[in-house]
């Protein structure tokens, strides 16, 4: 089957061959593909073999590897590396697909993806992420879920109740970094020889860690995020509440059948539910089971537009299809374009404070937009009598390791000066010294109810989680219609509770109280 027409713009190319060079014609390809690698933050795909028009018309071996030759030469002019995909029949020959990704010795920091893992308590989601990042399969009783939890009491209970993150690095020719290491799981290492970062941000599947899901999935800025169902289980409420906060965020999904050697006649219906919830209206997606390698190719290549949600089937116990699922994530492009937000002012909300012996106050989080070196000056706040402070970084870390500096699009931990521990507090913003930020007390926005059980009126309460901020907030005015019920959309005031936070206008946020949820998002500070 013949491709799309080739696009002006975007990461891939298609060339018929490349066969003639002189050292003009390389610095042309060299040109030509540094600008497909910048289109794809980083990496892009090449199909040698093909017409502008899609047409796939292959090539004769000695053609196409005299052409795979000469993109090599032209790559590495740029500081890039190639790497065959898949090779595919043509109307005359051969075909080749071909992933050029920029080395680490080339690029300042890895191409970073953020993915959180979300789904019903003991559908494996630790245990697939503790499996994909040390290549140790799990033992059917827990092991892999152990080696990446956070606290002693889920290892116990076998239940994660906090945010985790966990790196799967990729070097630029798609082999997963953590496998060739002695310790899978030390971030610096797998920082310091990445080229890909795939960021699993583990996070709580039972209703009682909602508040701390919600927060994981609003902190992060993710790309897309995995969904698990166990295939002995089923898709269960806590599924269908995930699901509706990640078809509000508008994030791309990737449903994962898990627990496949536990059921295996269940697989097939797990399979069709899974298909028709995200056919579903309000989702109106395009279902697509992963069976083969050119299905993974693909779907990853599709997967930014948000419209086509993949289905893997994978066993934690027997490593079943866990091959596609890693195929799929190296290839998966970043949606976040980061690059663009580099030259804007610095902004970075607190997700995290810690107290270093020596050190002092440290704060981490994610690096909205901006950029930020040792020695810098930066603006925090607010504080909560509303002020904001003038204080230093004075240095800087990401992946427990020390950098000089850190961009947009970095989780980074940045030690300060001239701030107490008992100052901060996490949803407070670090921002550019020529900011001139408000802290806000109330602000318009507009809402859109997942579910209350009732009705929602003027005085109702409710908590917000916008970034890493969290706290209650007063439905201070409710424009139009005084009630809203499930299903509604209004515009209201909404009101902090306790102290100002800093919010930006068109900033998403989600809002809970008990059973009742919902979604919108900052239209007007006040």
């Amino acid at each position: 089957m013949d491709l799309e027409k080739e696009k002006p713009s975007g990461n891939v190319e298609y060339k018929l061959r490349l066969t003639s060079f002189d050292a003009k014609r390389l610095d042309e390809i060299a040109t030509q593909l540094k600008y497909r690698i910048e289109e794809g933050l980083g990496e892009a795909i090449y199909e040698i073999g093909v017409m502008d028009d899609g047409k796939i018309v292959g090539l004769s071996e000695e053609d196409l590897q005299k052409s795979l030759k000469n993109l090599e030469a032209a790559a590495s002019k740029i500081g890039a590396k190639v790497t065959v995909i898949r090779e595919v029949d043509g109307r005359m020959g051969k075909a080749l697909e071909v992933l050029v990704r920029k080395t680490k010795e080339s690029s300042s920091f890895p191409i970073w993806l953020y993915i959180p893992v979300l789904g019903n308590v003991d559908s494996g989601k630790s245990s697939l992420v503790g499996v994909l990042t040390t290549g140790m399969m799990d033992d059917g009783r827990g092991s892999a879920m152990a080696r990446v939890a956070r606290y002693l009491h889920e290892v116990k209970m076998r239940r994660t109740s906090s945010i985790s993150c966990h790196p799967l690095g990729f070097d630029e020719s798609g082999k997963i970094v953590n496998h060739n290491l002695s310790s899978p799981l030390d971030e610096a290492e797998i920082f310091l020889n990445s080229s890909k970062i795939v960021d699993f941000v583990d996070l709580g599947g039972h209703e009682r860690y909602f508040k701390t899901t919600l927060k994981g999935i609003v902190g992060h800025h993710p790309d897309y995020c995995i969904i698990t169902v166990s295939a002995n289980d089923g898709i269960k409420p806590m599924t269908i509440e995930h699901l509706k906060v990640v078809v509000g965020l508008k994030l791309p999904m990737i449903f994962v059948i898990t627990k496949i050697d536990l059921a295996p006649h269940k697989v097939s219906k797990i399979v069709r539910d899974v298909q028709s919830l995200v056919k579903l209206p309000k989702i109106n997606s395009i279902p697509f089971l992963i069976k083969t390698m050119d299905d993974a190719i693909v779907a990853s290549k599709v997967m930014p537009t948000g419209r086509v949600t993949p289905i893997f089937t994978v066993s934690n116990v027997t490593g079943e299809g866990l091959n596609l699922l890693q195929t799929f994530l190296n290839l998966l492009p970043q949606r976040t374009r980061w690059n663009e937000q580099v030259n804007k002012p610095l902004l970075m909300y607190i997700d995290d404070i810690f107290n270093v012996r020596g050190v002092g106050p440290v704060v981490s989080g994610l690096i909205q937009q901006g950029l930020v070196a040792e020695n810098d000056y930066v603006l925090l706040g607010p504080f909560k009598d509303g002020s904001f402070r003038n204080v230093r970084v004075k240095s800087i870390h990401i992946n427990r390791t020390f950098v000089e500096r850190a961009v947009a699009g970095n989780d980074a931990c940045l030690a300060l000066s001239g701030v107490s521990f008992e100052e901060l507090r996490k949803g407070m913003a670090v921002m550019g010294v020529d900011s001139k930020p408000k802290a806000v007390t109330s602000f318009e926005a507009e809402v859109f109810i997942l579910h209350h059980p009732t009705t929602i009126r003027e005085g109702y309460q409710a908590v917000v989680h916008a970034q890493t901020i969290r706290q209650a907030v007063e439905f201070t005015e409710i424009h139009g219609k005084k009630v809203l019920r499930t299903g509604d959309y209004g515009k209201v005031r909404l009101t902090f509770m306790y102290y100002p936070e800093f919010l930006v206008e068109e900033q998403n946020f989600v809002f809970r109280e008990a059973n009742a949820k919902g979604i919108g998002v900052v239209r007007k500070t006040l």
